[in-house]
């Protein structure tokens, strides 16, 4: 049976300090809930002590989700306990989160104290939490440049003392893998009581090595890890949850499990890069725009022919529909005619030979090559569908004091349409109009303008990407009227539905 791995979120409070993350008590509440759809085992809802949005946004979550256990952080100061746990009253499993500086650079410098006051203060800390909660989890905070001998008094006092998690933090995120994982061993093999408690990781990013400190930790004896969203947290970030459940499920000889569902991993990122405001860049391992995407010509043509020989995880473990297969000039020729297939064409020999010439010479020219671009390089328009839409009319009233509002007229074979409808700005406006007047459930997935030339004055197109019933429809129109052209690119998408 494999071991069993516990997965502690902090994204809600080591994330949200990252500057202009932070959230209020109803996104908190919205991130908690997905948080508890992916099967987190924790969340650490906040420091209460530290503001009244803080202590309210742990009470609003102790009533909002049931399965995870809620964990309130304190320093070893009573009165943050007390306050963590008035905080944690109406938790189904409550826990409180204390500790204190074990290195010697915060009992000197921090603290302005000695390694005996600090071990008399984490075990009064750990005691008196205890008085409110069972479940009581102490951090040894900078303990990865703290001494190891010095350490594993401190844990064994603490274990003692109640502890049921003891938490071991790369604060700083300085150690390497190897020393990290050497620290945890140390403590499993060196502290006498350590069995009764669970060992914990939280691994900060600032040598880019949280994840693997991360792993070597769980590989030496750590049995919970603590870990954000996208990796979100002070400085370079924390570890990445995604990454380190995936990297876990992706080695079967390492014989760990968690209980997260993974499908819903790129729905959990979405939603926190989204309240938060902190866009995921491309390359982000898992979650990443890249992170499935191909445009190698050699990579393209293995993944073609066998997911395998370039992926080494299903994009839809982790809610991801499809690999991307991007066309650039790095592309070969089975790239270009299973893009070709997708739109419904079948070209082979010497067809397919003239084509892929007349795309390289484009693609060395433009950075993107679109669906349009490649109806145009096979020298024919797609059949016009019987459904198809053409606007006919388009007016926008959009102002600093004015409710933007739309009407737009749209020719429906032959028979003309109008509709008027709000929005949060014009273009919104103006897709509302559209889906009134077609009457079909439409998602938008993606949204792109991209100039064409330079200039006030210039010619903008714009893509986009919509979902209907589980299928994606791409759309593009290309004016100088950037409004124009995204209400045509959307009519463009909606007329491509069967």
């Amino acid at each position: 049976m494999s071991d069993r791995v516990y997965i502690f979120d902090t994204t809600l409070r080591d994330g949200e300090q990252v500057p202009g993350c932070q959230l209020n008590t109803i996104e908190k509440i919205e991130v908690a809930r997905q948080l508890e759809k992916l099967g987190v085992d924790v969340i650490e809802a906040g420091f209460p002590i530290s503001s009244p949005g803080d202590f309210n946004s742990v009470v609003e979550i102790s009533k909002a989700v049931t399965n995870p256990t809620i964990c309130a952080l304190t320093r070893a100061v009573k009165k943050d306990i007390e306050v963590a746990a008035d905080a944690l009253k109406f938790a189904k499993k409550g826990r409180i989160h204390t500790g204190i500086g074990t290195s010697p650079y915060h009992i000197k410098y921090k603290l302005n104290s000695n390694e005996e006051e600090i071990i008399v203060r984490a075990v009064e800390a750990v005691k008196y939490a205890k008085r409110f909660v069972e479940d009581v989890e102490f951090y040894a905070e900078d303990a990865g440049r703290s001494n190891n001998e010095y350490l594993a008094r401190v844990i064994e006092a603490v274990i003692a003392a109640g502890a049921t998690v003891v938490n071991i933090p790369d604060t700083t995120g300085y150690t390497l893998p190897t020393e990290y994982g050497a620290k945890i061993a140390y403590l499993v093999n060196n502290v006498p009581n350590i069995d009764k408690a669970v060992i914990s990781t939280h691994c900060h990013n600032d040598l880019g090595m949280a994840t693997a400190n991360t792993l070597t930790g769980v590989m030496n004896g750590a049995r919970q890890v603590e870990v954000t969203i996208n990796g979100l947290g002070e400085r370079a970030g924390n570890t990445s949850l995604e990454e380190v459940v995936m990297a876990i499920r992706s080695h079967h000889d390492l014989d760990y499990e968690t209980k997260i569902d993974s499908k819903q991993i790129i729905k959990t990122s979405k939603l926190v890069s989204t309240l938060m405001r902190m866009p995921v860049q491309p390359n982000k391992a898992i979650v990443g725009r890249n992170a499935f995407a191909h445009s190698s010509g050699i990579h393209q043509d293995g993944v073609l022919k066998n997911r395998e020989n370039y992926e080494i995880i299903d994009p839809a473990e982790v809610g991801v529909r499809e690999s991307s297969i991007v066309l650039t000039a790095r592309s070969g020729r089975a790239a270009l005619k299973h893009r070709l297939h997708v739109l419904g064409y079948e070209v082979e020999g010497k067809e397919l030979n003239k084509i892929y010439e007349n795309f390289l010479n484009l693609a060395d020219k433009k950075k993107d090559i679109t669906d349009e671009d490649l109806e145009v390089l096979v020298g024919t328009e797609k059949q016009k569908v019987d459904h198809a839409l053409k606007l006919e009319f388009l007016q926008v009233l959009s102002g600093k004091s004015t409710i933007p509002t739309a009407t737009v007229s749209v020719n429906f074979n032959g028979d003309v349409f109008t509709e008027t409808a709000s929005g949060n700005g014009p273009i919104d406006a103006a897709f509302s109009a559209v889906k009134n007047l077609v009457k079909r459930k439409v998602h938008l997935e993606e949204f792109l303008i991209q100039a064409i030339t330079r200039g006030s004055d210039d010619q903008g197109k714009v893509h986009v990407q919509i979902e209907h019933k589980g299928t994606s429809y791409y759309g593009f129109a290309a004016n100088v009227d950037i409004i124009t052209a995204s209400v045509e690119s959307f009519l463009d998408a909606i007329s491509k539905i069967n």
